[in-house]
């Protein structure tokens, strides 16, 4: 964040200053975490359901913050003449409210990336392709929600060009805000899926929301969409901005001559009116290609040449949990622990499905619970573990509520089922059943913490 006087900062956010020098300067942005803020921040005390940021004001202060931004009555504040105190209504509002004045300030290119799946590695990708040119600031891991999308604005400065920016949802009216606050000039909607289908109700409530993004964009904005999303017609007819389709094989940048393996993919970038460019991308999974479409599609839109975005795609460092590929004692991990839901499972259980068997050698998912499902979980954990078994996968369900999974895999006639509900002994099974030569891939939501289990079977792959 660029150095600015409390007395600017609490201004645009509405607060009054009420204690300390107005005319002190904020030098290292802002923070809402008294154990990792900056000396020279200010620091906002939201609060939660399980939390109150008010509490720490004391660590806030001590740690040499700049100022402290709090709500309502506070019984204790640091002393006068030692740190700054801005009072507003609700600090929430205030951190919202300081970032869209912020994003104002700032001249750069916004680019809104949401979507069910592939929001986190389309960001790596764009943030890797747009970089080969300009100055980059990107959201830090999966910070995209109400209070992640301000944070990340508000570390960007004037020195970065481009700011990518994640927008996640899993309530109706979530993402037209985080459009308000960052006012993005090119979107980007991934796909829609079941995710968060508990609180939305249905698919098409899930595309109306996620639409949001396709209606904020300005006549000269750009909207990237998957060509073959069954909502595409749908995104582009909602909005005033261009609209530029990618895909496997289809759209106005393609990838064509496509060859996967275990270990990446290997395509031609085509873009219609540019000459064509190799691409090795160094992860696997279909859906892995198309999301590097998009990001090429943000990179063409500014200018790269297809050599650039190309060098881009192949150099990105992605987030961790992301379908990381890696060997332990000839066994091939594949690791999507970060999160899951019903279309993410399908995509990854496809890459193993794609694997070669050599030799007789195993191919087996462990796979957790998939969160927010509400009433359509049974059927679609059920559907998930006869998906697997159709493809002639080994299955292995972890934790109570998975058990859907299990019973799919058997009704569908897969060669091996086994369903845990400790991950102990899930992990002491695996243990005695990998073998050299066999590939296991491991996924479920957050709450199902399937990295634990291979994190006990291969102790060197913490994250």
């Amino acid at each position: 964040m660029n150095q600015y006087s409390v007395r600017t900062l609490a201004d645009a956010m509405g607060g009054e200053l009420i204690a300390g020098e107005e005319s002190r300067m904020v030098e290292s942005g802002v923070s809402t975490d008294t154990r990792t803020l900056p000396s020279g921040s200010l620091y906002f005390a939201l609060q939660g359901d399980h939390f109150d940021g008010h509490q720490f004001l004391e660590q806030a202060a001590s740690r040499g913050a700049a100022g402290v931004v709090v709500s309502g009555i506070v019984d204790k504040l640091p002393g006068p003449g030692e740190i700054v105190v801005i009072q507003v209504e609700d600090t929430l509002m205030a951190l919202q409210k300081l970032a869209r004045w912020y994003r104002e300030q700032l001249e750069v290119v916004v680019i809104g990336i949401t979507g069910s799946n592939g929001k986190t590695t389309t960001k790596d990708f764009c943030a890797s392709v747009i970089g080969q040119r300009h100055a980059v600031h990107a959201t830090r891991g999966n910070l995209n929600n109400h209070i992640g999308l301000p944070l990340t604005l508000l570390e960007a400065d004037d020195t970065d060009e481009v700011l990518v920016v994640e927008m996640g949802m899993n309530h109706p009216g979530e993402i037209a805000p985080l459009c308000e606050i960052a006012k993005p000039q090119i979107g980007i909607i991934t796909n829609i899926g079941h995710a968060h289908i508990e609180f939305m109700g249905s698919k098409e409530a899930i595309a109306e929301e996620k639409g949001a993004l396709a209606r904020s964009l300005p006549e000269v904005g750009t909207l990237l969409i998957t060509a073959g999303c069954e909502f595409a017609e749908y995104f582009s007819s909602r909005s005033s901005a261009r609209s530029i389709p990618v895909g496997n094989g289809r759209g106005v940048i393609r990838a064509e001559s496509l060859r996967t393996s275990g270990e990446g993919s290997f395509f031609d970038l085509v873009i219609d009116g540019e000459r064509n460019s190799g691409v090795h991308l160094k992860v696997a999974g279909r859906h892995m290609v198309n999301n590097a479409l998009l990001a090429a599609g943000a990179g063409w839109v500014l200018g790269l040449s297809p050599d650039e975005i190309s060098r881009g795609l192949e150099v990105a460092p992605l987030t961790g949990g992301r379908l990381r590929c890696f060997e332990r004692g000839g066994i091939t991990i594949y690791d999507d622990t970060y999160n899951a839901n019903p279309d993410s499972m399908r995509a990854a259980i496809g890459v193993v499905a794609d694997l070669p068997e050599v030799n007789g050698n195993g191919r087996t998912v462990v796979l957790g619970v998939m969160g927010e499902l509400g009433r359509f979980s049974e059927d679609m954990h059920f559907q998930v573990g006869k998906h697997a078994a159709q493809h002639g996968l080994q299955v292995v369900s972890v934790g109570a509520e998975a058990a859907g999974i299990a019973e799919g895999a058997r009704q569908a006639g897969a060669s091996m089922v086994e369903h845990f509900d400790k991950y102990e002994d899930a992990a002491s099974w695996l243990r005695e059943t990998l073998s050299a030569g066999d590939a296991v891939l491991f996924k479920g939501s957050r709450q199902a913490a399937v990295e634990r289990v291979m994190n006990e079977v291969f102790p060197q792959t913490t994250n």
